[in-house]
């Protein structure tokens, strides 16, 4: 029985248990039958999550390397990167509009993922900013880079003009002015992580 189906039958059990409950009379049947319709309607309200968790592709023989994952519980989206063995400083991390990390330069990603077509800002700037571009992270002294940003302007495999899935994830080797057009000047791509679904 497919999670559809379940739903109906348990919709129409449901039912039944309600209007047996309106016409009892015996007040201990009648706590049992609350007690199920809670917990069974409880049971029914679970968190739709979705999670991607892909490597970090060196690009321009940059050492980096790491993991990005995205992670959507119900309307928000929430990313965790983690980048190793790249320079101290301020890092742009972009989400670009093509999903493809197989050049060695990171060309073949296109430029940032733009869908509403605004120009180029710090993110929630009022007057419109690209969907991709989620801002900087800093690398510490041993090269370890951490950014954790969550948003409910984003979706995974929703089909609709903000959806993540098979754009790709780049981190730049420098930082995101957020005043240069169409990019931000954050200088060479050096990681590349591929928004899609393992088939595995």
């Amino acid at each position: 029985m497919n999670q559809r189906s379940t739903y109906i039958l348990n919709k129409f059990l449901l039912n039944i248990l309600y209007l047996k409950f309106v016409f009892m009379k015996n007040s201990i049947s009648k706590l049992i039958i609350i007690f199920f319709l809670i917990t069974s309607f409880g049971c029914n309200q679970k968190e739709d999550v979705i999670s991607i968790k892909n490597t970090i592709k060196p690009l321009n023989n940059s050492p980096i390397s790491g993991t990005v994952m995205f992670t959507q519980k119900n309307d928000s989206v929430y990313l965790e990167a983690h980048a190793y063995g790249i320079e101290p400083g301020n890092k742009a991390i972009h989400i670009h509009e093509i999903g493809d990390c197989s050049s060695e330069d990171g060309l073949s990603t296109g430029g940032h993922w733009n869908p509403y077509g605004t120009e180029h800002s710090k993110w929630g700037d009022p007057d419109g900013f690209h969907l991709g571009a989620i801002g900087n992270f800093e690398v510490d002294s041993i090269g370890h880079g951490m950014m954790k940003f969550a948003t409910d302007l984003w979706c995974i495999g929703c089909e609709k003009e903000n959806d993540i899935l098979n754009k790709a994830v780049i981190i730049h080797n420098g930082a995101d002015d957020y005043v240069s057009q169409p990019s931000g000047a954050s200088g060479m791509r050096i990681g590349c992580m591929e928004i899609n679904i393992s088939e595995d």
